[in-house]
């Protein structure tokens, strides 16, 4: 962890040099600090009620990922509650979006940073998608392999509410369409940042859909991933 969070870090002293050159030095404060302000509740479902902490960032990202350690280590298997507390945040959606909204010129203006901040519904939604895909995802390709791993959604919530696994494949589904229709409500106007800043957070829920329509195409790269990447950064069309 020790090693991750130092190899971040010199990172981060990139795009700090690059920031002081645009006069936007200001803004790596907010992809670094955890802010904590107040919770943030929302429902999942007639069951899962999560209490998220506002500001989660950079610092807050490693300590997810060590919180996911020590739950492999243990061998643990916690409540939905506590699994999506540690396991929306170690997604990095709102890390990514952060970072993301620094090079944009100034379309972002403070207020949009102290917006992003504090877990605004697009983003947490943005993260329930991105989330439940991977754990559905990731189940069915490690039980075949039949490892250890950290305890998924899919494991947590077949042992707190007792359900067969496509029990829980049909409330992730379900969950994944209604986070969907709350995106979509999140750009209709009036909106609360620009749309411009608004499609990153959209593009990084639709990144899930192409990884991992046709496959685990983040697992195992094919050509169809190869295609992709290649349309976007090579052969793109201006």
């Amino acid at each position: 962890m020790k090693l991750f969070y130092v190899a971040l870090l010199d990172v981060y002293n990139e795009i700090e040099e690059e920031m002081e050159k645009q006069g936007y030095q200001y803004r790596l404060h907010y992809a670094i600090e955890m802010y904590f302000l107040e919770p943030n509740t929302i429902l999942m479902s007639t069951n899962i009620v999560i209490t998220l902490t506002n500001g989660v960032q950079m610092k807050n990202q490693v300590r997810a990922y060590f919180d996911e350690a020590k739950w492999f280590h243990k061998r643990q298997i916690s409540t939905m509650e506590e699994y999506m507390c540690i396991a929306l945040p170690s997604l990095g959606y709102s890390l990514l979006t952060t970072l993301s909204f620094m090079g944009m010129g100034e379309i972002v203006t403070k207020e949009a940073f102290d917006w992003v901040i504090n877990d605004p519904k697009i983003i947490t939604t943005s993260s329930i998608i991105a989330r439940f895909i991977d754990d559905m995802t990731s189940h069915k390709r490690l039980s075949k392999l039949k490892r250890g791993h950290v305890a998924s959604g899919i494991e947590c919530y077949m042992k707190q509410y007792g359900a067969y696994e496509e029990q829980v494949y049909n409330e992730f589904h379900y969950q994944i369409m209604n986070a969907w229709m709350d995106i979509n409500q999140e750009c209709l106007k009036p909106t609360a940042v620009p749309m411009p800043l608004l499609s990153r957070v959209l593009n990084l829920s639709r990144v899930m859909d192409v990884i991992y329509k046709e496959g685990d195409n983040y697992t195992h790269v094919g050509k169809v991933m190869k295609n992709n990447i290649g349309s976007l950064l090579i052969d793109s069309i201006v």
